[in-house]
């Protein structure tokens, strides 16, 4: 076991952020690419504990999945509290001294709705945004290193990759 602050985790990985080492054996477009690579790598018998992917020129990116009213969000807020309110009062109901009641689901069912109702209303009237957006993090491309005692031998089963997985010679 390491130290707290500093020093490495259990499987060599570093406990801060610390920058990619290596050197680079490959260039991808996509995440997906670099996955592929890195897979051939591993069904070479390739010692992939020596790779990394690096995400390079990150960009965050935010996708806006719809519009937002009033209808919409207090909708969501009394939706999102009804569950809430019907778990917490059927765990209060079950274990009520004489047998199940319905009151505290009934109760925590009520309470639910007003509460996130209030919430959501609340949240919207601050945020000044009518559309609801998912953010993604996103890199422009990805790059495959590898440690260098190694990196010569990544690179041409790469190559062997990118013309169709053929021996090169």
């Amino acid at each position: 076991m390491s130290a707290p602050f500093g020093g490495r985790a259990a499987g060599g990985l570093p406990r801060l952020p610390t920058p990619p080492t290596g050197w680079p054996i490959g260039s991808y477009a996509t995440y997906g690419e670099a996955q592929q690579a890195v897979g051939f790598l591993a069904e070479k018998e390739f010692g992939v504990s020596d790779v990394t992917i690096v995400g390079v020129d990150l960009m965050l990116v935010e996708r806006v999945v719809g519009r937002l009213s009033w209808g919409r969000v207090l909708g969501t807020g009394a939706v999102s509290g009804a569950w809430f309110g019907l778990i917490i009062g059927l765990l209060l109901g079950m274990f009520n001294n004489q047998g199940f009641a319905w009151q505290p689901m009934i109760g925590g069912l009520v309470l639910g709705i007003l509460a996130w109702t209030v919430f959501a209303a609340i949240s919207y009237s601050m945020s000044r945004r009518d559309f609801s957006s998912a953010s993604q993090l996103v890199a422009g491309r990805y790059d495959v290193l590898c440690q260098p005692r190694s990196a010569e031998q990544g690179r041409e089963l790469l190559a062997q990759l990118a013309l169709g997985g053929r021996p090169t010679g």
